[in-house]
């Protein structure tokens, strides 16, 4: 199997050497002028990079940026929408100094998926050095994707969404607007201090968590934290054992299996599908997931009529990587369902509608309102 090598990345002035380059491809190759480190309206501009010729001279003011975080990267975008909205008072035509038009361009190693959302929604213009761009302005129009992650970093990444880490990022999202003392978090999440030290140290190092008095924190922004933590996110980090029980339909097999776990005093949690119908009857579904908090025995999955069998299968039981999946879960019509946010996560590992549902519940549940 192909497969790319991985490089390290490389300093500033070797990736701008890089990213001209590259827009000299992209625009013409004949015509690409270089200047390093300028700085203009109190920011600096990593370099500024013209390329083409004449009425169609592009002028690009580079925000280079080493890490691809979706934290990094947030921050990187409000830097260079603030450089936009300057470019748009000096000049309405978008050129600023009177050679050509000047395009703010975020530029990074990889731009993930959480990364090209955001410059999307914000309407930033990025290029990364894999080889992928979506660079949309009057007279220019460049869209590449697909291309791997040539940056990726050796050995196991140091990551605040690991299982238990991630205890963390959950209950912060579940208590958005409450500040927290790293104590009252380890409290909170059954962790010891020092991993909840580790593990606040990494969010706020990735920009995701903000100190409001240098003691408790928050989250920086609730929905850049769940994107990050769903682009870390591998369900399949679980263990999950897939197999068919007769039923009618889902909310038959759901309740069929809620009471044949609860006779074997098997305390389990419904995710997916399964919860996100329980929570609001959001379509109909014929998978149904459910958490348990300790391997299922033979006897059990005996009583449960459960034939293991990976195709076409009905059941998805899920013996988690950490038991923090359990935090903040609620009895929603009957059935203890996940918190909507690990519901949520869940849901971009299933079948069906699942990508759908997954919106819905964002909408609906995760809008991060202060707590009554």
């Amino acid at each position: 199997m192909y497969s790319v090598k991985s490089m390290k990345v490389p300093s500033e002035r070797q990736a701008v050497s890089r990213i001209a380059e590259r827009l000299a491809e992209l625009v013409d190759p004949d015509h690409c002028e270089v200047r390093m480190g300028d700085d203009r309206s109190d920011r600096r501009i990593d370099a500024v990079i013209r390329a083409g010729v004449h009425v169609f001279e592009f002028v690009f003011e580079v925000e280079w940026q080493s890490i691809g975080t979706a934290g990094a990267i947030a921050v990187a975008i409000e830097r260079v929408r603030r450089r936009a909205e300057e470019i748009e008072r000096i000049g309405k035509a978008g050129k600023a100094d009177g050679k050509g038009r000047v395009i703010p361009l975020l530029a990074v190693p990889f731009m993930g998926e959480v990364g090209r959302g955001l410059c999307e929604r914000f309407g930033v213009a990025w290029l990364d050095l894999s080889g992928n761009a979506r660079i949309f302005t009057p007279g220019l129009r460049i869209l590449i994707e697909g291309k791997p992650n040539r940056y990726k970093r050796r050995g196991r990444p140091s990551t605040a969404f690991a299982p238990k880490g991630s205890r963390i990022a959950r209950w912060l999202l579940m208590h958005p607007t409450e500040p927290f003392t790293q104590r009252k978090l380890a409290l909170a999440t059954g962790m010891d201090e020092g991993y909840t030290s580790r593990v606040v140290g990494k969010l706020e190092e990735e920009g995701l968590i903000v100190r409001d008095d240098g003691v408790t924190v928050r989250p920086r922004d609730p929905d850049l934290l769940l994107d990050a933590w769903l682009e870390s996110y591998d369900f399949k980090k679980h263990h999950l054992i897939r197999g068919h029980v007769a039923a009618r339909s889902g909310d038959a097999l759901l309740r069929q299996l809620i009471d044949g776990l609860g006779r074997a005093s098997a305390s389990c949690a419904a995710t997916g599908l399964a919860a996100a119908w329980s929570l609001g009857r959001f379509a109909g579904f014929r998978t149904v997931s459910l958490y348990l908090r300790q391997e299922p025995s033979t006897a059990l999955l005996a009583a449960l009529s459960f034939r293991e069998d990976a195709r076409g299968a009905n059941v998805w039981l899920i013996v988690p990587n950490d038991k923090g999946v359990f935090h903040g879960a609620t009895v929603c019509d009957g059935v203890l369902c996940v918190h909507p946010v690990q519901a949520y996560l869940d849901l971009h590992a299933h079948p069906e509608r699942a990508e759908d549902v997954a919106r819905t519940i964002r909408s609906e549940y995760l809008q991060w309102k202060a707590d009554d």
